[in-house]
């Protein structure tokens, strides 16, 4: 299956946000829906700073924030290029930068 643009996927960036997204930040579910995927992954990415090195570890403690399934959040994140991995340690590679 083709993945839709990300600014596509964006254009619905609140509505998304709104179903998924609880006010404290944590999500209700991972959207199975991939252009809706997108949109969470995105938020997500913006909480890894562009040009740091993450250990998986960090990476964990970070995605627990949002989800108890971080193994999928992490592989959703590397697999839709959000960020990238070697050896253990992660770096964002995509994204945008607070939303926009």
């Amino acid at each position: 299956m083709d993945r839709p643009a990300l600014q596509d996927a964006l254009k619905n960036r609140d509505a998304v946000l709104r179903a998924f997204v609880r006010p404290d930040g944590s999500l209700v579910s991972i959207p199975t829906k991939i252009s809706k995927r997108l949109v969470v992954l995105d938020l997500i990415a913006q909480e890894f700073a562009v040009g740091e090195v993450y250990e998986e570890t960090e990476v964990n403690a970070t995605l627990r924030a949002f989800h108890p399934d971080v193994a999928a959040l992490r592989r959703y994140l590397v697999e839709q290029e959000f960020m990238d991995r070697r050896d253990g340690r992660y770096w964002r590679a995509g994204g945008t930068v607070d939303g926009i």
